[in-house]
């Protein structure tokens, strides 16, 4: 339980940062300059005190980050640009937590207790009522069902990354090997960095951006973001991973969206409204529930 409220305390704030360096320059840019810092030290990590690319298990994790990393993160930002980031984050946490207790129960055979589920609907009842939209939405028709798809997409791909480093950490410890989770996430990120590299080079070539980006302002945002989110972030959530079904993970870091409600309204001055603190309220008190029982 301690990994996934770390992972949420470093996702809320990873949330923040890539606002600012998105809006600097860019959505698809300021992702990949993250991940490429991110790889860096994750691997200065994996090499020099942790498991480097060892073990039968490097396959499952390159895939988990081909398709977390990639995949989901990809849909993600698809779907932002579509139907906005309320209800993008909305489909994309409250999805991926059912998502992925279905795929490790089907697939792994993990099962977890009725009251762990009891809890976990609670936290996703809390981020609901903070993060749906409050007006009705302004768009198109195609555009609304287009980026619900996407939006989609980006939770099952969370949740199908999630179980696959479960699936990777079941074969390291079958054959004695001990993947902590800094080595976990260097090895996800290595496999998410080409995905993320071709969707840039691809966004470019079809649409060039139409003004030059302040890389100097977004530089500093783009380095906190990537010691934030999958450096250290990631780090945890492989920890949490390793230790906790799916199931239970997922709610918890679902409620990163509303940890970032405070840290928003003192960086940015966004204030909250009471619907938000409301739902905040109840995701609270859902994962202090979870921990509990």
């Amino acid at each position: 339980m301690f990994a996934s409220f770390l992972t949420t305390i470093c996702f809320a704030f990873s949330v923040v940062f890539a606002a600012r360096s998105a809006r600097l320059i860019g959505g698809s840019a300021a992702n990949l300059g993250r991940m490429i810092i991110a790889l860096l030290l994750l691997g200065i990590w994996a090499h020099v005190f942790g498991q480097g690319l060892a073990g039968k298990s490097l396959g499952w994790f390159l895939l988990s980050g081909v398709i977390g990393f990639g995949v989901g993160d990809i849909a993600l930002f698809l779907a932002l640009t579509r139907i906005g980031p309320r209800l993008t984050i909305l489909l994309a946490q409250c999805l991926a937590a059912p998502f992925g207790a279905l795929i490790e129960w089907t697939w792994l055979g993990v099962t977890v207790r009725a009251a762990q589920l009891a809890c976990g609907a609670i936290i996703l009842i809390g981020v609901a009522i903070a993060l749906a939209p409050q007006r009705h939405l302004d768009v198109h028709r195609p555009a609304f069902f287009l980026g619900a798809l996407f939006g989609v997409l980006a939770a099952l791909g969370q949740a199908l990354g999630a179980v696959i480093s479960r699936k990777a950490t079941f074969l390291a410890h079958a054959e004695g090997l001990m993947i902590d989770g800094g080595t976990a996430a260097y090895q996800r990120v290595l496999g998410g960095i080409g995905v993320t590299a071709l969707f840039f080079l691809a966004s470019r070539r079809i649409a060039p951006p139409r003004a030059k980006g302040n890389f100097a302002a977004a530089a500093p945002w783009i380095g906190l973001n990537a010691l934030a989110g999958p450096t250290l972030g990631v780090g945890c959530y492989q920890w949490a991973l390793a230790v906790a079904p799916t199931a239970v993970v997922l709610p918890i870091v679902a409620t990163t969206p509303v940890v970032a409600i405070p840290l928003v309204w003192l960086i940015d001055g966004d204030r909250p409204s009471l619907r938000s603190i409301i739902g905040g309220v109840i995701a609270v008190a859902g994962s202090v529930a979870l921990t509990l029982v």
